[in-house]
């Protein structure tokens, strides 16, 4: 059964041992703390003090989970204990936890103990409870900048977000919550996640996290690595990052790698969204890698490790049969026709009509059916070629039109002079 206590501090100093390698906290320029920090909180708290603004009504969180319990006491009856929780019941319907270290020994099953009910943790449904002059509170020696600790939001106020760090108050700016934008911060609400401590006044109680810093850290360690064994030809799992009007950014393991739009599928597609949406996981093959460039240039493509759904179908058309189809595109060169579902062939503008016409669109229009005859299948090169005007009647020109116009049919005196004047004798008096 996972921990029930409020939060837990991930990475805590040891009073005996060397205290353990910490991140870097971000470099400091103005009274020990970021000057670019200090702008973006206030902004975030709009004039108001941090004290005000975690005291704001929160928004978006049901009524019922912002409820908290009066600060009073109640006895209940211990349940078990748990790891360094401590179990209490006081009805079939309320239930709280209180921390064993405040217990000098401890208690047994079923003995009635008095407890302050400090709150209530609606996302757990649990009262958070302490002993009568005991403190739930970690010590602020325990924390400090660059720390990574484990936070709980439990609220969102004006400009970030409100959060618990063993049953302290710290609150993240909007801008810290994520390395990319985040439309709506509300998705964060009842979540816990890692945070960096990134600022630490314990003189004026005040604690200042951000997700942002801490997936960075873990983000560069595992680019390092990624980077170290990445090469041409691979297939790999990526993770959609980002979509853009020429392709897709993929995160292969905190370095991204770019899937150009012709890449992401066999298909033709106006827009990558048609495709893959950001927080998809997909198979990637690794064309390139340049490391020379900064940041690392990675060519990936999606297509290669998909079966070409054209493939088999095209080996099923052969030339010189006659098919159906609709025009899908039109461009300068011709017309594209779907023959079959994902199968298009290409009717060259010389194709279209046997006359001369200075554009696609003054004989076909998208949408339409036509009738068309098989002039070669490439499988290899997914190429399919089509004629439209190979089906129709060749119009004669004037002079064959001429030629094929049928004579005069001769009568009997017409036939009496060919006959006269078709033999070999000369021709006498004035006809030559």
């Amino acid at each position: 059964m996972k921990r029930l206590a409020s939060m837990i501090v991930m990475s805590e100093p040891s009073q005996t041992n060397p205290a353990p390698e910490r991140p870097t906290p971000p470099p400091s320029s103005v009274g020990g703390f970021d000057a670019a920090l200090e702008g973006e909180l206030q902004a975030a708290l709009g004039g108001l003090s941090e004290g005000e603004l975690l005291n704001l009504p929160t928004s978006k969180v049901p009524a019922s989970r912002l409820k908290t319990a009066r600060a009073s006491t109640r006895v209940g009856t211990v349940v078990r204990v748990q790891g360094e929780d401590v179990m209490v019941e006081f009805g079939p319907k309320s239930q709280g936890v209180c921390p064993l270290r405040q217990f000098e020994t401890p208690p047994e099953p079923g003995a009635q103990v008095e407890f302050v009910i400090e709150r209530l943790d609606a996302f757990e449904g649990l009262l958070i409870l302490a002993l009568p002059g005991a403190s739930t509170k970690a010590p602020w020696e325990h924390l400090q900048v660059g720390q990574i600790v484990e936070a709980r939001c439990v609220g969102m106020n004006k400009g970030g977000l409100d959060m618990e760090v063993a049953h302290h108050r710290a609150f993240m700016p909007a801008g810290q919550a994520d390395i990319r934008h985040v439309e709506d911060i509300s998705v964060f609400l009842g979540e816990k996640f890692p945070c960096m401590i990134i600022e630490l006044r314990k003189e004026k109680g005040r604690m200042v996290l951000s997700r942002k810093a801490a997936l960075g850290h873990e983000r560069g360690k595992m680019r390092d690595k990624t980077l170290a064994e990445l090469s041409p030809g691979q297939i790999r799992d990526a993770t959609i990052s980002s979509v853009q009007s020429f392709g897709a950014f993929a995160d292969l393991g905190g370095v991204d790698g770019l899937i150009h739009v012709s890449d992401l599928a066999h298909e033709r597609i106006k827009d990558p969204s048609e495709v893959v949406k950001v927080g998809d996981v997909v198979k990637v093959k690794v064309l390139r890698v340049d490391l020379a460039q900064k940041p690392p240039k990675i060519s990936l493509s999606r297509k290669e490790v998909m079966q070409d759904p054209m493939a088999g179908k095209l080996e099923a058309i052969a030339a010189g049969e006659t098919v159906s189809g609709r025009v899908t595109k039109l461009a300068e060169f011709g017309a594209f026709v779907e023959v079959a579902p994902g199968v298009e062939g290409l009717v060259h503008i010389s194709e279209v009509s046997h006359d001369r016409i200075p554009s696609v669109d003054r004989a076909l229009k998208v949408d339409q059916i036509v009738t068309a005859k098989v002039l070669s299948v490439d499988p290899a090169r997914r190429r399919l070629s089509l004629s439209i005007k190979a089906l129709a009647d060749r119009p004669m020109s004037a002079k064959e039109a001429a030629a094929a116009k049928p004579q005069r049919e001769d009568d009997a005196a017409m036939a009496r002079l060919r006959a006269k004047f078709a033999s070999n004798r000369p021709l006498k008096g004035g006809l030559a």
